[in-house]
């Protein structure tokens, strides 16, 4: 047999290959980026900024009337539910696989970034709801208020968005707290727009409008969260990969008659797995055409966590599963495996 692993926030270790026996093979490999120590710090950090600003937020905006500012404290209070969330997450996936979670809780990780999402999309719904409502009856609004806060609002995102830049965004989950912060600071951008034309003009709609603009963007990035995390859950191939192309490419190596039952998913953001049945043709040596397709799978497509069952192709006898999945690619020159 033949498999690989690539097993993130641990120490790098080179790939080995262990005794194979005639129809199966197995690898080991490890493959790293920044480490689960690193991205805790960032976000705690992050977390510390955000929640002390929150709750001072929170009480000028009841001060000054401003469903802006409310909108503000509230979608920081779900930033600092996220970040709360990611460094959950990323001790879970930390433990190593036991019992019955044979990958661990590394989708852990997915869930935490799913409930970002859909976080997100219902605070939009409601602001979407309060901010209509204030268009058509606005109340008063301390734009004086409204203006220092945001700005000083702008000053800790951009501090908060610093330090999540600097943990592991290839991590969905990581990437979901980054987007709230993220979009915390497009927020106290518009209201502090909002907070300008209030205090120049006394346009009090400027606010409902600035709490629309936040919403629209909560829409954008909490539908974009939910969107991949459930890729992941459904078991889709990677962004940017091609499993039929890539099976085409497999089948091309010398030695090679056919490849089938081809899968390739993510165990977690970031961490893709391959698995396949792949047929040697009767002349070839069954262990170097497996080295062969490994060394493709990791140098050109980082693929590093792959299970490959290996057989010679027999005339006469089907090898194939009793229900297919996915296409049989076959060389040109080879006789069908069946």
């Amino acid at each position: 047999m033949s498999r690989s692993h690539d097993v993130r926030h641990d120490t790098a270790a080179p790939p080995g290959a262990a005794a194979q026996g005639h129809g199966h093979g197995h690898g080991h490999g490890h493959g790293h980026g920044v480490s689960a120590n690193a991205d805790r710090r960032w976000l705690t950090i992050a977390l510390v900024l955000i929640t002390v600003f929150m709750v001072g937020e929170f009480v000028v905006g009841l001060i000054a009337g401003s469903l802006a500012l409310l909108s503000d404290s509230a979608h920081m209070l779900t930033d600092a539910a996220a970040i709360v969330l990611a460094l959950i997450a990323i001790r879970l996936a930390a433990r190593p696989a036991t019992g019955g979670y044979t990958y661990g809780l590394r989708r852990a990780e997915i869930l935490s970034a799913q409930a970002n999402g859909i976080t997100l999309l219902l605070l939009a719904v409601w602001f979407v709801y309060e901010g209509v409502t204030r268009l058509i009856d606005p109340p008063p609004v301390e734009g004086g208020l409204v203006l220092v806060t945001a700005l000083v609002g702008i000053v800790v995102n951009v501090a908060a968005t610093w330090c999540i830049s600097r943990a592991n965004r290839s991590s969905l989950n990581v990437e979901g707290a980054f987007q709230h912060i993220l979009n915390d600071l497009f927020a106290f951008v518009a209201t502090a727009v909002a907070g300008v034309v209030l205090v120049t003009t006394g346009f009090t709609r400027a606010d409902a409008i600035a709490a629309l603009v936040v919403a629209t963007l909560m829409i954008k990035a909490g539908w974009a969260l939910v969107r991949e995390s459930g890729r992941i859950f459904l078991e889709a191939a990677p962004r940017g990969t091609d499993p039929d192309a890539l099976g085409a490419e497999l089948v091309a190596v010398p030695g090679v008659a056919e490849v089938h039952d081809l899968h390739l998913w993510e165990i977690t953001s970031g961490e893709a797995a391959l698995s396949a049945h792949v047929m040697v043709r009767a002349d070839a040596d069954c262990h170097e055409v497996q080295k062969a397709v490994e060394g493709i799978l990791r140098s050109r497509h980082g693929l590093r966590h792959t299970t490959l069952q290996v057989d010679h192709a027999e005339p006469g006898v089907d090898d194939h599963c009793e229900e297919s999945h996915g296409p049989a690619h076959r060389a040109p020159t080879a006789e069908p495996a069946t």
